[in-house]
């Protein structure tokens, strides 16, 4: 007997058992559900002529073709299957709707002796999960600070003593500014960046406080999902007001030794923004292995432009902190100390 199981038990199997996705490898590269693995029923191509035949010739014509493609494969499937759980003999599979492909796939792998539990609904109920979960109130903290404030290390230093944190920049493989990618992984598409995303978000206690990092409403290429960030702009700021100077030193620090053509085409990207007379002497400076002098103009633009979305919320939620110098784990310990009396002020 085949078991179909909500998003909410598929899951939670899946943290102890293999997980099947069997879309196309092109449906697989967008999106995916964290931890799946790729054997698909068609490929691209196989795909598309399934679902041509289906617009033009019927159903049960659709199904004829897509049986003589999956034919010569069934042993193959059933071989792969099994090697991702030998000892317990037991996957989980979905496709798309929880239809034709999942359900055909699991009836293979019952009839080769593998247990199998598909995912109602498919992929597409798994996406509105996701989208939803966005939107339940959480009790949300925002890290505020001007880029070099290292709020990121900041973050490490609350999961460390015990806070949950989301590092979006993390997920994302961007730290957010025009020289955000650089030493980064490749970032994921939209649509992976929010199952990621969900993947942490659904671990964690709804009711305990979760820090974030004040980010823009997109992180390079991907896009903080809507109802996230209206609750991340409603909530209360931290803002870390760190010197200048203390924040030159920490990006000296973390863009020393990177591959300097990156940091040159980083820089021509903001040209704009910075204008041509302030990025032809960034240029300059970075020619010459002036990074000081790099970060202090790049932050002529960068604190002006963050001042300026700080300034766009409100300002009863912001609450400035005087920090005077790079140590994460002190801070982590000032802005437990001042959520604590946030809270205590909250239940008077």
């Amino acid at each position: 007997m085949i078991q179909q199981l909500s998003v909410t038990d598929f899951l939670a199997k899946a943290a102890a058992l293999p997980v099947i996705d069997v879309r196309s490898p092109g449906e697989y590269e967008r999106a995916h559900i964290p931890g799946a693995l790729n054997i698909p029923l068609f490929d691209n191509e196989e795909r598309a002529k399934v679902g041509t035949k289906y617009k033009k010739a019927g159903k049960d014509i659709a199904v004829l073709l897509g049986l003589e493609l999956v034919g010569p494969k069934l042993a193959d499937f059933v071989r792969q299957s099994r090697k991702l759980n030998r000892e317990g003999n037991e996957v989980l599979v979905h496709c798309w709707r929880g239809g034709m492909r999942s359900g055909s796939f699991a009836w293979l792998l019952n009839t080769a002796g593998i247990k199998v539990s598909t995912l109602a609904g498919g992929y597409k109920a798994y996406r509105n999960a996701v989208l939803e979960s966005f939107a339940e109130p959480r009790q949300l903290l925002i890290v505020g600070g001007k880029t070099g404030s290292g709020k990121t290390d900041v973050l490490k230093e609350l999961a460390a003593q015990g806070e949950q944190i989301v590092d979006l920049e993390a997920i994302a493989h961007h730290k957010g500014s025009s020289y955000g990618a650089i030493g980064q992984l490749p970032q994921p598409s939209v649509e992976q960046f929010e199952n990621d995303l969900f993947q942490v978000w659904r671990t964690l206690d709804p009711d305990r406080r979760i820090w974030l990092e004040d980010e823009s409403k997109h992180i390079g290429q991907c896009f903080i999902p809507h109802p996230l960030w209206l609750q991340m702009r409603a909530a209360p700021v931290a803002f870390l007001d760190i010197p200048q100077e203390v924040r030159v030193e920490r990006l000296v620090r973390e863009y020393t030794g990177i591959d300097h053509r990156l940091l040159v085409e980083a820089t021509e990207r903001i040209r704009k923004r910075l204008g041509n007379q302030i990025a032809q002497q960034a240029l300059e400076a970075l020619a010459a292995q002036d990074y000081a002098t790099v970060a202090r103009l790049s932050l002529a633009y960068y604190d002006k432009a963050y001042l300026h979305g700080l300034s766009q919320r409100d300002q009863e939620q912001v609450h400035p902190m005087n920090i005077t110098e790079d140590n994460p784990a002190q801070t982590a310990r000032q802005l437990i100390a001042w959520a604590e009396a946030q809270e205590k002020v909250a239940v008077r």
